[in-house]
């Protein structure tokens, strides 16, 4: 019987090296012919690198969309500019200097470039690709689509190099400081869009050159850097032709108040959260409330609030809905802190820290008494966990389903907070570093919260642990935006903290 075994085995090995022999119609993996433009730049290490089918995995060719459009004067002379997001879908670009017959490329057409004999090199601050003729390009197509890379300047400065050669959009831009009246695009301009600063560049030649620099603008353009100090990468963004602007505002419209914070669940105790919670605000100038009055609405959309539903009246829905504060007499001076809320006046609930002596504007007993004009009395004002709950403070003691706040936050997401319909319901937003009426892209109507891009929200904290929601960021009014926008910051208070601790350093400012 082992001897039978030893056979079997002894022809089963024969068999498998005997097919093994025989011509396999399998033809097995091809390597590409196109590398990922990600990939070629990833081979750059701060030395020039000869292009080889070697270093290139096997790989003799690129392909990409051209984004370089040389007929408004304001890239940098001979730069053929392609890109292409073969790689995890990131886009990525890369520059070809090809002098006169760059300008013979166009947005859209679509190329295949033969790289090997090439050298990849840094510029002037720019990655190249050197050596390439026009003889080693083949326009493959045609008016292809031209993607851009939606990014903050927070995310290009600690990136630049990503981003270098690739076609980006800077959404909601401003200039800092604001253009004097009449003031054009040309020459070096501080963009700012909520994040950090970019430098826009303008050729005093291009173009465009004279266009009047609009006050918050979309802004279209290719990502060049320069060298800074000790090699560093200083980018900057060239817009390519005069529709790389899409304006979104012509005019400054200064928010006259701010969200800056709010205490929505007080650290456990004997007694609930009802008359405890509170809103912090910031006057972004001199208010006399009995001249010029203001309210804030909150809204609560658990599953058991009533009316049930799409809020049909927007802020002025009322019932478990929404709730309204007067604010009709008191003070607050520019740039600084007054609160809104129960008349208990604590920092973290019942025998906590008193901080009457805080500015507050006409405090009043939510949990025993009705709103103003709308909204049942509550122990629950803002809600500790589950569905959305929002703020939103507005110019008057009128609010209407029309009515358009002029600050507006949201913490969580579910509930019924929006429909299309017709007709379409939900609770208004205005303008600010977190929502847009206009898609800041698309253009289109997006009035209320959850309807298009106003998607963005604040998280809920750990119930009962008395943490105050400190939103920090920078506000500067002579330009009437958010030069750094509101981040959620959690301060976590005990029973004898002081009202130092809520307007600390990391809570919002103005500049």
């Amino acid at each position: 019987m082992q001897k039978k075994i030893i056979i079997y085995a002894f022809l089963l090995v024969a068999a498998v090296f005997s097919g093994g022999c025989k011509k396999d119609n399998y033809p097995g993996g091809q390597i590409s012919p196109y590398i990922a433009i990600f990939d070629v730049r990833n081979l750059y290490k701060g030395q020039d690198v000869n292009l080889t089918t070697n270093n290139l995995f096997g790989s003799d060719y690129i392909t990409g969309v051209v984004v370089s459009d040389h007929s408004g004067g304001n890239l940098p002379a001979g730069l053929l500019i392609v890109q292409d997001n073969r790689r995890l879908s990131k886009l990525r670009g890369i520059a070809i200097p090809l002098g006169d017959a760059a300008a013979d490329f166009v947005p859209g057409d679509s190329l295949v470039i033969k790289v090997t004999g090439g050298v990849l090199k840094r510029v002037d601050g720019i990655l190249q690709i050197t050596g390439i003729t026009k003889e080693k390009i083949n326009r493959v197509a045609t008016g292809s689509t031209v993607l851009a890379n939606q990014i903050s300047t927070s995310t290009i400065l600690a990136n630049p190099d990503e981003y270098e050669s690739s076609l980006s959009v800077i959404v909601k831009g401003g200039f800092d400081p604001l253009p004097a009246p009449g003031e054009v695009l040309a020459g070096d301009k501080i963009l700012n869009d909520g994040f950090g600063n970019i430098t826009l560049h303008t050729e005093a030649a291009a173009a465009f050159a004279d266009t009047t620099a609009p006050v918050l603008a979309n802004f279209y353009g290719i990502i060049f850097n320069t060298a800074g100090k000790d090699g560093a990468l200083v980018p900057q963004l060239r817009m390519r032709k005069a529709s790389d602007v899409v304006v979104l505002s012509s005019t400054i419209t200064i928010a006259p108040v701010l969200i800056t914070g709010f205490m929505s669940d007080v650290v456990k105790g004997s007694k609930a959260d009802g008359n405890y919670e509170y809103i912090q605000l910031m006057a972004t100038r001199d208010i006399d409330f009995s001249v010029t009055p203001f309210s804030v609405v909150t809204t609560n959309n658990a599953n058991a609030s009533t009316p049930t539903g799409y809020p049909a009246k927007g802020w002025a829905t009322g019932g478990l809905r929404t709730y309204k504060f007067n604010l009709t007499s008191g003070k607050a001076a520019k740039g600084t802190f007054f609160y809104v809320g129960g008349t208990a006046k604590m920092i973290n609930g019942e025998a906590s820290t008193d901080i009457s002596a805080a500015n507050w504007i006409s405090p009043y007993n939510y949990a025993t008494n009705g709103g103003a004009d709308f909204g049942t009395k509550t122990t629950n004002l803002l809600a500790n966990s589950g569905n959305a709950f929002g703020m939103a403070v507005f110019e008057g003691t009128t609010v209407t389903v029309d009515t358009e706040p002029v600050d507006v936050i949201f913490i969580s997401t579910g509930g019924s907070l929006y429909t299309a319909g017709p007709p379409a319901q939900g609770y208004r937003i205005t303008n600010t570093d977190w929502y847009d009426v206009k898609n800041p892209i698309t253009l289109k109507d997006q009035p209320f919260y959850r309807s298009g891009s106003n998607t963005l929200a604040l998280t809920y904290n750990t119930s009962d642990l008395g943490i105050f929601n400190m939103l920090g960021g920078e506000y500067r009014p002579s330009l009437g935006r958010w030069t750094t926008a509101r981040s959620q910051h959690n301060i976590t208070l005990t029973k004898t903290s002081a009202l130092t601790e809520i307007e600390a350093e990391g809570s919002t400012k103005l500049k």
